[in-house]
């Protein structure tokens, strides 16, 4: 991480769980070992094999740890937006988001990063870039996942390869300017809608590599009801997104560049 862009409040992974106990104090203390200082607020949705408690547990040894204790179940996407209030409440410059269960290595996220440090708004680790990598998913998945990825380029026009991906570093500036209530999506579409604002917004958005290593303590949060919901989103926002309107977003961005 450039030193100079990474402060003592600079970096904040949010970390949204639901019956994470067997990973969450392995991976709140792998990521406080990281350089930079990263601060963790863990989002529980009031997880009935305790993993709230044991985030209390942290908070008490550790400044560094926060915890937001939720009433229940209720959904990534929401857990997100409590997240992005609270970092930005709290003068974080990078905002970051990560699964709770290992498909994603805490040590990825320096570079993740440092390439936000480096100019772009918003950094996702991909797995469908050269170098990234999908290792335990059946063939099914994959294929699902791959389709969601394409029918977003198609139907939206998204550049990212990887726009379902969790593993994200925000910058400040983005989360300021996104209206975070008006965003309809939960569970994981959201992860969507978010990629699909932030390249509407004109905001400029990078990939790094990484490797995707599917779940193996704990049970896993993607149903067929999430992926219904993945689909419905991309219908939803690309009646939003009708030709003249692209048009108009692409005048927008190039007059923008000429100008800049």
């Amino acid at each position: 991480m450039p030193e100079q862009d990474v402060t003592p409040k600079a970096v904040l992974m949010i970390v949204p769980t639901y019956n994470e106990r067997e990973n969450i104090r392995q991976l709140v203390g792998q990521l406080r070992a990281l350089p930079g200082n990263v601060h963790v607020l863990v989002v529980d949705d009031n997880s009935p094999d305790g993993t709230g408690a044991i985030a209390d547990e942290m908070v008490a040894q550790d400044p560094g740890i926060a915890v937001l204790h939720r009433a229940g179940k209720q959904g990534l996407g929401t857990a997100y937006k409590d997240g992005f209030t609270y970092g930005v409440g709290q003068g974080y410059q990078y905002i970051c988001t990560m699964d709770a269960d290992f498909s994603h290595n805490p040590a990825s996220l320096p570079a993740i990063v440092e390439k936000a440090a480096a100019g772009h708004d918003l950094v996702i680790g991909s797995r469908y870039v050269p170098g990234g990598h999908v290792v335990g998913w059946p063939a099914s998945r994959k294929v699902l996942s791959a389709a969601a990825n394409r029918m977003a380029h198609l139907f939206l026009g998204i550049a990212a390869r990887d726009c379902t991906a969790g593993f994200r570093c925000y910058r400040r500036i983005v989360l300021e300017t996104i209206p975070l209530d008006s965003i309809f999506s939960g569970g994981y579409s959201f992860l969507i809608e978010m990629a699909y604002l932030c390249e509407a917004a004109g905001f400029r958005i990078g990939e790094v590599p990484i490797t995707f290593v599917n779940r193996t303590q704990g049970d896993s949060k993607i149903s067929k009801l999430e992926i219904y919901k993945a689909m419905y989103t991309l219908i939803r926002l690309r009646t939003r997104a009708l030709p003249w309107e692209r048009w108009e977003l692409f005048y927008q961005r190039r007059k923008a560049r000429i100008s800049g």
